[in-house]
């Protein structure tokens, strides 16, 4: 009988070790070798910039869009490479935008009441603007002006920072992200410098195939085009219209985000290109 009670635990030690062992050594050592053999998928990482971004999204949903401004630059400081990084960025352009380009009091903006003499130039020039700028934010047809109208004047400082590989063209506002531009179409020589520091040289607008001007009847729904310094370089609306045929060479983007962009650069915005 006590030889019985011996074999019982002998089994008992050894095949807890045995277990013990295989436990610890070669079901992780298996496992590993699965998933680099691709067996079994991997778990994905826990997604905790979700319910930020979340949140920040219902913010611009009820209108504070402020706060939500605040909550998404926060939110891609925590988590720059994020699973929603690029979602954030897209969002928070479009409330830059918004408060940019609405009366949403904001401490980028100033209140300005026409005097006698001033034409929408002058007024530009004065403030440090753009008179399209003027006209955006105000919701203005023409460029006249009536004494005592009162102006949203805002003072950005933008840049322009494209990405060839990212398709992407940045906008930068005093040194700081604005908001993003989407390129869908790259039509550039083959070779290409790593970084080309340029700058706006002119910001076209098409009607029919003729150059219209701001201000003109003509230049409400024109299609715009953005020509930077650098030989080759023209930023145009992708899928094109009848106003005007695409160039040989440059990037395309769709013609909401042209005609915004180009309502808020001029020839002193200074370039960066780079792959």
């Amino acid at each position: 009988m006590k030889w019985l009670i011996v074999l019982l635990l002998a089994v008992i030690i050894f095949g807890g070790a045995a277990f013990f062992s295989y436990d610890l050594f070669v079901k992780p050592e298996r496992a590993m070798r699965a998933e680099q053999s691709g067996e079994t998928a991997r778990t994905p990482p826990p997604d905790v910039s979700l319910p930020e971004f979340q949140a920040a999204a219902r913010l611009r949903q009820d209108g504070k869009l402020g706060e939500c401004r605040d909550a998404l630059v926060l939110l891609l400081q925590k988590y720059p490479g994020g699973q929603h990084s690029d979602q954030a960025k897209d969002l928070l352009g479009e409330v830059n935008m918004q408060i940019l380009m609405s009366d949403y009091p904001s401490p980028e903006k100033q209140e300005y009441i026409v005097k006698k003499g001033d034409v929408i130039a002058r007024v530009a020039a004065k403030m440090k603007t753009t008179p399209e700028l003027i006209m955006k934010i105000n919701g203005l047809d023409s460029t006249m002006l009536r004494i005592g109208e009162r102006l949203w004047i805002a003072h950005p400082e933008f840049a322009l920072f494209v990405q060839r590989k990212a398709q992407l063209v940045v906008l930068l506002n005093h040194g700081a992200f604005f908001k993003q531009y989407h390129i869908t179409t790259v039509k550039l020589p083959a070779k290409q410098s790593a970084r080309v520091s340029t700058r706006v040289a002119e910001v076209m607008a098409w009607r029919g195939g003729k150059r219209v001007g701001l201000g003109t009847r003509e230049y409400r729904g024109s299609t715009r085009w953005i020509r930077l310094a650098a030989p080759g370089y023209i930023l145009f609306v992708d899928p094109p219209t009848n106003d005007m045929a695409p160039p040989p060479t440059g990037l395309g983007l769709s013609a909401n985000d042209m005609d915004e962009l180009s309502s808020l650069v001029n020839s002193k915005t200074a370039v960066t290109i780079t792959d």
